[in-house]
């Protein structure tokens, strides 16, 4: 329940901060005590000289400075802040985004000083905006002060993009890819119609012919060879492998005469 009340509290008293800061007045912490003497200051380790620059989706470190003044310890709660547009842009002063309040609970000694950082991470449009952040800080009877740390203009800004980033190396490729077969489904559809066809080969005869020009062969080692695409001529004197025919069948044997005895011839009786 205490919780809960001092969070609303945080953000009322920011809400309450930013009014006083649209009246150009000078803003002063509310509390319930005008003796509570403890005094903060906001700086920004990784800021630029030209200005706080909010990067989106990278983490922005505030470092919150606290100097207790008291005769007492304190006790830093909470840390939190939002974003608002800039008063006098067209639709006035309006809540962007309200950032996101990190608990600490550390105690300050009287008159000790100590540093907390807070960061937090914005996913805006570039644009300027009024950053505020605050702190609820409790004294020793538990009563909450609302501080105000920072109340100024920042930059929200797009990430440097690099060469070498894998998303900007995948997008590259990838148009690479598209603009490639683009290119050739152009050429294959409309660019390769206006050429002429040169023919392969030609028919078995003329094949032949292209190979045996320059070329003589002896007409007892050419071997016709008959096909579908008409009469070719082979320079070897066997056109096929006898590697697989069996021997008894390439080496016949040599047909031999046999001489027969010729039946004596019979003589015919005559006729006493």
């Amino acid at each position: 329940m205490g919780l809960t009340s001092l969070t609303t509290l945080l953000l009322l008293s920011l809400q309450t901060l930013n009014a006083f800061a649209l009246a150009d007045e000078k803003v002063e912490a509310p509390s319930t005590s005008p003796k509570f003497d403890v005094k903060v200051s906001t700086t920004f380790p990784q800021s630029e000289i030209f200005g706080v620059k909010l990067i989106n989706g990278h983490s922005t470190q505030a470092l919150l400075s606290f100097t207790n003044e008291e005769s007492e310890p304190v006790n830093v709660v909470f840390i939190g802040g939002s974003l608002w547009t800039d008063p006098f842009s067209q639709y006035g002063s309006q809540i962007i985004r309200n950032l996101t309040t990190t608990r600490y609970n550390v105690e300050i000694p009287a008159g000790a000083s100590d540093s907390i950082s807070y960061s937090f991470t914005t996913e805006l449009h570039p644009q300027d905006l009024k950053l505020n952040l605050a702190a609820v800080v409790t004294d020793t009877k538990g009563t909450p002060y609302t501080l105000q740390a920072f109340n100024e203009t920042v930059g929200i800004v797009e990430p440097d993009t690099s060469i070498f980033d894998p998303q900007i190396i995948f997008l590259y490729l990838f148009l690479a890819a598209a603009f490639g077969g683009t290119c050739y489904f152009i050429y294959s559809t409309w660019i390769s119609t206006l050429f002429p066809q040169q023919r392969r080969g030609g028919k078995g005869g003329e094949r032949a012919k292209r190979s045996l020009a320059g070329k003589k062969v002896d007409p007892a080692d050419q071997v016709s060879v008959v096909g579908a695409d008409g009469p070719a001529v082979t320079t070897s004197a066997k056109a096929y492998d006898e590697s697989w025919i069996p021997a008894h069948h390439i080496n016949r044997p040599a047909a031999q005469r046999v001489k027969t005895g010729g039946r004596p011839k019979s003589r015919s009786k005559q006729p006493e």
